[in-house]
């Protein structure tokens, strides 16, 4: 290295969110996930999305709407009826909303407003089986602030894909949930290393002016 180049430096993740550089990603957090069946299989489960993870995921959405961030959804649905389209982890798990199903719907209480993007995906990571990346870059997006369902599954597989795209990613503790609050907990602290671990509160107070320039 010559004397006169210089090394950029870097502050660690203690940024503020740029609004309009800013995409709240909704992962999952569908009619599917809130079934009869999923009730008595995961209990813990489904009294965690309702009396916290939605309700956060509702402040969450409408504060960063309110700032001027952008906000995108994710849902399991195959492209096809039968699912012959889904990935192979998908087909052995048995896992297949199929094509306009009421299942790959958004929960009603975090629906989406007429202009949000929604992606369908067939497998655990976003980046992998839908064209995100493609779309936040022609965004403009930078910031990419995660909630959804399930922490060690498809919020983690986001996390890491993303953080090695290049997006500085955020986690949104509060507007998650897992099978159990060990698998919650251990995820956190096992992807926590590529992101801000934040609740709704401290995301919301993080965005900085809708005109600021890091």
């Amino acid at each position: 290295m010559s004397q006169g180049s210089t090394l950029a430096s870097y502050e660690g993740r203690n940024r503020k969110l740029v609004p309009a550089r800013t995409a709240i990603l909704i992962v999952d957090a569908q009619n599917a996930e809130v079934t009869d069946e999923v009730r008595e299989k995961q209990p813990f489960f489904y009294e965690q999305v309702h009396t916290r993870a939605i309700p956060n995921m509702k402040r969450l959405i409408e504060g960063a709407r309110a700032s001027g961030a952008e906000i995108i959804y994710t849902v399991i649905e195959s492209l096809t009826k039968d699912g012959r389209d889904r990935s192979l982890d998908h087909k052995l798990s048995n896992i297949n909303v199929p094509r306009g199903s009421p299942l790959a719907q958004v929960i009603a209480d975090v629906a989406p407003a007429e202009d949000d993007i929604v992606l369908p995906k067939t497998s655990s990571g976003v980046f992998n089986s839908t064209n995100i990346d493609y779309v936040l870059r022609n965004l403009g997006i930078e910031f990419v602030v995660v909630a959804g369902f399930v922490t060690d599954q498809c919020i983690d597989m986001a996390i890491r894909d993303g953080a090695d795209r290049g997006y500085y990613m955020v986690c949104a503790t509060d507007a998650c949930a897992a099978y159990s609050q060990e698998r919650h907990e251990g995820a956190l602290r096992a992807f926590g290393g590529y992101c801000v671990l934040q609740d709704v509160d401290g995301v919301l107070g993080s965005f900085g002016a809708k005109d600021a320039v890091l």
